[in-house]
């Protein structure tokens, strides 16, 4: 089990035991070891194993044993205990926008609700209103929630779902028989939220494939067995479809079931006009078969360029591969740094010199630090006083280290009249600055672009942080004009960020796609509050190339000059 699984078991503790009432030091001792958990740089094993476990920030004793109980044996029975004496449907119910662990309690124990459709009930009968704390605009708050909430049932997000993926391929590939297995779908295609996983594999025993994944991933649910496809429920509730083929056929099969539905339609009405058939079994001139060895030669045989997975949605990527105008989109190798990442100086959970360390170990040249301004108080936002603390640790470790630079910056809250969180003496003192919004996320779509645009026409500001605020199957974007926003960028020379935290990939791609044709500069920032997040540059990388970005507009594929002089010139415009 690893750390993350463990930590979130822990901070379903903590939930289960909020949802109860119970004390509030116990519930945030559950909460803070999860935290600990998560910023750990050693092997948890290894700490257990060692005995070197408890003592650790939040962990005493008996927190230790429970730890060690859940990797041990892969169970706690606290957390199984705390799960049967709290109805099912009220962790559902948090899922709910603007529900948290109390307001759910008061529902139960008050209206004895405790599903989502009693729920939804009671706030149709205008039965939410009448307890306290509660009014009208609460109850409208929880049907919008609920209408959210609905409309994403079933999906989950792109990093859970590849993590689950990439365990079925590690075990698919140990199989007898098995030549090659990839996935496919809209996983493949760097969709930011899936409803499923779909994987290929070329066999010579496929009917033994499926009876080892079946045996292997079907303790859960079996959906359907097949001799070349079965369906099976993970743990999590994901659905994985596997289907076997023949090493010939798996060209084929892989590009037809990573789609998408409209890309494959518009591919075979081209191969139609060519004279060709062409389908999951191949590609056929009358019933002779043209033999494939990977999907770039069936696109050359369809004299198109090689079209990347991530381009497949029939949005203009088959015409651009006629006439050989496909962008070269930017690559893992070409990332050289990061910028927005956060500390222990405000709510990130590594302290400045772990996230240096593990940037360097990335192969980063550099690593621009940017914790939160001094109006979020909500997470430990900086004082000028501890600012100037936190320069001087910059200052020691950057005269130590040789072919890398810590960047001073600041994810700076943007007010509501769009002015930045200090005054520009204190501005004009960092390396950059981003400029996000946390707060008043109901104000109307006007005053919150004007909002925005305001802000980037501030000298000092570098970059706009997530720009609609969205977090994927939780909360909504607020109400933004991206376009208004994104010619704003193009006309102050301000960049946009794309966001890869796996729950925000904001700035959306297909908003991305816009900037490019502004041509914007896009910076690729892991937003990063534990050493392990600033991987997420890479592992979100193919969402943002979904939006046909190429390398010249990705800020952080620039060297630590480049980088510094983009950020200046700005100000020498100004």
């Amino acid at each position: 089990m690893d750390r993350s699984q463990v930590a979130d078991i822990l901070e379903e503790v903590g939930t289960l035991l909020e949802l109860k009432g119970d004390n509030p030091f116990k519930v945030r001792a559950y909460f803070q070891a999860a935290r600990t958990i998560l910023s750990l740089a050693a092997d948890l094993e290894t700490l257990i194993a060692d005995g070197r476990l408890a003592g650790l920030k939040g962990i005493g004793e008996a927190l230790n044993q429970k730890i060690t109980e859940l990797v041990n044996t892969g169970r706690m029975a606290y957390h199984q205990e705390l799960l049967s004496s709290v109805p099912n449907g009220l962790l559902e119910m948090l899922k709910i926008p603007s529900l948290g662990p109390k307001k759910v309690r008061m529902i139960h124990q008050k209206l004895g609700i405790s599903t989502i459709a009693e729920l939804e009930l009671a706030c149709r009968q205008n039965r939410i209103t009448g307890l306290s704390g509660f009014g009208s605009k609460s109850q409208e708050k929880i049907l919008k929630g609920l209408e959210f909430y609905s409309g994403h049932l079933g999906q989950f997000l792109r990093n859970d779902a590849l993590e689950e993926a990439r365990s079925v391929v590690s075990f698919l590939r140990r199989q007898p028989g098995v030549q090659r297995v990839a996935i496919a779908g809209s996983l493949r295609r760097g969709n930011e939220v899936v409803r499923d996983i779909d994987l290929v594999c070329s066999s010579s025993d496929p009917e033994g494939v499926m009876d080892a994944f079946v045996k292997e991933f079907g303790t859960h649910e079996v959906i359907g067995r097949g001799t070349t496809r079965s369906s099976v429920r993970l743990a999590r509730g994901l659905q994985a479809d596997l289907r076997a083929v023949s090493d010939v056929e798996f060209p084929f099969a892989l590009m037809y079931f990573t789609g998408s539905k409209e890309h494959n339609t518009a591919m075979r009405e081209r191969a139609r006009k060519m004279g060709l058939k062409l389908n999951e079994y191949g590609l056929f001139r009358g019933d002779d078969p043209i033999l494939c060895a990977d999907e770039a030669s069936i696109f050359r045989a369809l004299e198109l360029s090689d079209i990347p997975p991530e381009l497949r949605e029939d949005l203009g990527e088959i015409e651009a591969a006629d006439a050989g105008r496909l962008p070269t989109l930017v690559a893992d190798a070409e990332i050289r740094g990061a910028l927005h990442c956060h500390t222990t100086y405000s709510d990130g959970l590594g302290t400045l010199e772990e996230m240096v360390e593990t940037a360097r170990r990335l192969g980063f040249g550099y690593l621009g630090v940017s914790d939160h301004s001094q109006s979020a108080v909500y997470a430990g936002g900086l004082s000028v006083e501890r600012l100037e603390d936190q320069w001087d640790e910059i200052d020691r470790l950057n005269s130590r280290l040789e072919g890398f630079r810590i960047l001073k910056g600041i994810e700076s809250e943007i007010l509501e009249d769009g002015s930045l969180d200090y005054p520009d003496p204190v501005l004009a003192r960092f390396d950059f600055v981003i400029g996000s919004v946390h707060s008043l996320f109901r104000l109307s779509k006007e005053q919150q672009t004007l909002r925005i645009v305001r802000a980037m026409e501030n000298p000092h500001l570098n970059l706009i942080g997530h720009v609609t605020g969205r977090l994927l199957l939780e909360r909504a974007s607020y109400e933004v004009d991206v376009e208004t926003v994104l010619s704003a960028a193009a006309r102050n020379g301000v960049a946009i960020e794309f966001n890869a935290h796996p729950q925000r990939l904001d700035l959306d791609w297909r908003h991305i796609r816009r900037a490019v044709e502004l041509g914007v500069m896009t910076s690729i920032n892991p937003d990063a509050h534990t050493p392990s997040g600033l991987s997420d540059i890479y592992a979100s990388l193919v969402v943002a190339r979904k939006g046909w970005l190429p390398s010249h507009l990705v800020l952080n594929t620039r060297s630590t000059e480049d980088l510094l002089s983009f950020f200046g010139s700005r100000r020498v415009r100004s």
